[in-house]
């Protein structure tokens, strides 16, 4: 009797051991998780500081920089329902926005050579839909040495009626902003202007070699990123005035080539030969609530539109600096438009013996 009540004791012993290790370890396991959280925690925090002392206006005003998701799109549908507004430029008015010699400077275009030049990367560590670099032959064309400025969008709303753009209250361009690109335009008022003008939208291959000319630079100015440069990142805060970084031109001496404002142009988004990129990178996409019950939850799938994508090329003021790269190709639906959204316009050279 007494060997098996020794058994039972020395069993349950070695039970309640077993019970107490697997608690130990489950503390400890534990522990390690909490204070591993706390570590991201900790890096995470040190991370927003980094980025907050990075900041070029007082966050306190985040609001009036930051737009909320979807608040473009709101903006959109309230000034497609309005279309007219009560304000337009007179023609003196409008004239008096700027000076005879800041209207000439504007005008200004810069001829892009005919030849080849190199088109994409082949850097491992870019966008697969960067990817490959290749050669492209261009015959010359004339490009904006800056970007359509809202003067100069003012003085196309006066002679069409077209609608102003979407931050334009009341059709009023925002005050001081005159030599600001103009923004919160879609793909189609790009277009529209350039037609008016007597000019069309760059291809993708036009901007891209205006902006990095034949040697296969990643910025305008070679292939080390400078913030002096370039207005990106926040650094400034906002969109600046076209003709603010005279460093930061390109090899042709094209003004703005990278930041201040993300480019349209007439392309498609569509692979390059040879493209890495996976097919449905390409087709447009857009978030469909498929029911009832998902819009009252704001439950969305992401579903293909059958629509194509258009590029934009350069960055913008919102942009990481390697989305500033003279490669990268960024893309939206054509009817959308935001406040980074700007655009340039080209035309085709005079024939030799022709005068311009």
């Amino acid at each position: 009797m007494q060997t098996q009540y020794q058994t039972q004791s020395t069993s349950q012993e070695r039970k309640k051991r077993e019970r107490y290790f697997a608690a130990t370890v489950i503390t400890c396991i534990a522990a390690a998780m909490v204070f591993g959280v706390i570590h991201v925690v900790k890096l995470g925090a040190n991370r927003m500081d980094d980025m907050k002392s990075r900041a070029t206006y007082d966050l306190a005003d985040m609001a009036d920089h930051v737009r909320a998701a979807g608040e473009d799109i709101t903006r959109h549908q309230k000034h497609e329902s309005q279309k007219l507004v009560a304000k337009t430029y007179a023609l003196k008015e409008l004239e008096a926005l700027l000076s005879p010699e800041q209207w000439e400077e504007l005008s200004s275009v810069v001829t892009i050579p005919a030849g080849m030049f190199l088109m994409g990367t082949d850097s491992p560590r870019a966008d697969n839909y960067n990817r490959p670099q290749h050669e492209v032959s261009l015959a010359a064309y004339l490009i904006d040495k800056y970007p359509v400025t809202q003067a100069e969008y003012a003085r196309f709303i006066v002679a069409t009626k077209h609608r102003p753009p979407l931050d334009w209250d009341d059709g009023a361009i925002p005050d001081g902003q005159a030599l600001y690109p103009v923004t919160m335009v879609t793909w189609y008022d790009a277009r529209d202007y350039c037609g008016w003008a007597g000019k069309r939208m760059p291809s993708e291959a036009e901007w891209e070699k205006a902006a990095r000319g034949t040697d296969g630079r990643r910025w305008p100015w070679g292939n080390t990123m400078d913030v002096n440069k370039l207005n990106t990142y926040y650094h400034v805060g906002a969109s600046n005035v076209v003709t603010t970084y005279t460093d930061g031109v390109s090899p042709y001496g094209v003004f703005d080539m990278a930041g201040n404002v993300s480019e349209w142009t007439a392309s498609d988004f569509k692979p390059y030969d040879g493209s890495p990129a996976p097919a449905a990178t390409f087709r447009a996409k857009k978030l469909e609530a498929k029911s009832a019950d998902d819009r009252n939850m704001k439950v969305a799938e992401i579903v293909e539109t059958g629509g194509t994508y258009k590029t934009r090329r350069g960055g913008s003021w919102k942009s990481d600096p390697f989305s500033t790269s003279t490669y990268h190709r960024n893309f939206s639906m054509p009817y959308y438009a935001s406040d980074f959204f700007g655009f340039r316009c080209v035309s085709n050279a005079p024939s030799p013996g022709v005068s311009q």
